[in-house]
């Protein structure tokens, strides 16, 4: 059967993530190279969803995952995390399945962790602090949900609605939880190798000044790895919206509309960082509707262009610092994941263990060739086809047939 593996970079991270992305990369490629390892650490990596109590956690992870986990008009609803799979957006998989015709077509998952609501003083233990922030240190990068709308039937544990208040809150327990972690690192007699107190007093001291540790080289978050520090965790704001404003984000890209003056608030306040505004009502609705068309009109109608859903999956899959490949053949195109700079045998080990364990050769063309051509035959007859051995590394817009012998 045909066996088709094409790298993608769906969403670039942005570029205060980019060297926490980086450390990601590196912890996935440190535990294989063309080793099946790879394949074991990039289907653990998760996303944790954090954010004050009753913003709109657990009914965003519902909307996103498909799920039916608890989500009631109180605090601490949630207090065991909750884990779903949000399915990746990629529009190329249609593009693949319009040439191979499938009888089926699976996109990559990413692992979802829903976390129960953070409150000022969780770093000392308030509303139950240390166990959430336990959570979140498992995870391998953060969704932090701010709500934006008002509501008189939806309660706010300060009383009013403001997202760049709560960001400020939550960011601030993160970072002094990881304070606390380095005073313990700096007042042990046994040093990590590689991590001297200078390094630890850095971080400190850009804690300290109300930065995160997300700006630190590639390396430096390397080497701190061990200590499961919070902020050095590649994030992303989703702000959890009205149907009105959704609209409005929509059609002001710059989001000087009235409607979203907290929103702007948040952005000027973050920066670079990825904010995606989501109305869970309007994403609601289109997860109900069975077929594309039909999400489609609903979209066109609205006058929006494309789900949240959809550009939050993006953001989410370029957080952990992931490429896309696929399988295509008559039973299924599939889309699966890889980190940057994963070797064709690893990337075949997504597949199946056996396929790398017996890896010859890979024949390899890119998609474009295959939306050109039409064919795998026509592509051969072009001499656009490639054979790559072992140390080949997969590439954006590859399309692999795999050759191996167990």
């Amino acid at each position: 059967s045909l066996c088709a593996v094409r790298c993608n970079t769906v969403a670039a991270a942005t570029a205060p993530a980019v060297a926490a992305v980086t450390s990601l990369q590196r912890r996935c490629s440190s535990t294989g190279g063309t080793k099946a390892g790879t394949k074991a650490r990039v289907s653990s990596l998760a996303v944790g969803i954090v954010g004050m109590p009753n913003v709109g956690k657990s009914t965003l992870f519902n909307t996103i995952t498909g799920s039916h986990a608890a989500a009631s008009n109180f605090p601490f609803c949630t207090i065991n995390p909750n884990t779903g799979f949000l399915k990746v957006a990629d529009p190329n998989l249609e593009k693949l399945a319009s040439i191979v015709k499938p009888a089926r077509i699976i996109p990559t998952e990413v692992k979802i962790v829903d976390i129960a609501g953070l409150v000022k003083g969780a770093s000392t233990g308030a509303g139950l602090g240390n166990q959430f922030l336990s959570h979140i240190r498992e995870v391998d990068a953060i969704l932090q949900v701010v709500r934006c709308f008002e509501d008189d039937n939806i309660t706010h544990v300060d009383g009013s609605v403001d997202c760049e208040r709560d960001a400020d809150v939550i960011n601030t327990e993160l970072a002094l939880a990881d304070i606390q972690t380095l005073e313990r690192v700096l007042a042990r007699k046994k040093k990590t190798p590689g991590v001297d107190d200078e390094l630890v007093k850095k971080c400190m001291a850009l804690l300290a000044k109300g930065s995160s540790l997300r700006h630190l080289s590639a390396a430096e978050l390397e080497l701190l790895r061990p200590f499961g520090l919070l902020t050095a965790k590649p994030m992303a704001y989703v702000a959890n919206v009205s149907e009105a404003q959704a609209l409005a984000a929509s059609s002001n890209a710059d989001w000087t509309h009235p409607e979203l003056a907290g929103l702007k608030k948040l952005q000027a306040r973050v920066g670079d960082t990825p904010i995606v505004p989501l109305c869970v009502q309007i994403e609601s609705e289109l997860r109900e509707l069975e077929t594309e068309a039909e999400r489609l009109e609903l979209l066109s109608t609205l006058g929006i262009t494309e789900s949240a859903t959809n550009k939050l999956s993006r953001v989410v899959f370029a957080l952990l610092g992931l490429r896309s490949f696929y399988t295509a053949g008559v039973q299924e195109v599939r889309a699966w994941s890889i980190a940057e700079g994963t070797f064709a045998p690893a990337a075949a080990a997504r597949i199946h263990s056996d396929i790398e364990r017996g890896f010859i050769r890979a024949e390899t063309y890119s998609v474009q060739d295959l939306i050109e051509y039409g064919s795998e035959q026509a592509i051969r007859a072009a001499g656009k086809m490639r054979s790559e051995g072992k140390q080949y590394v997969v590439r954006e817009n590859d399309v692999m047939h795999f050759l191996f012998n167990v």
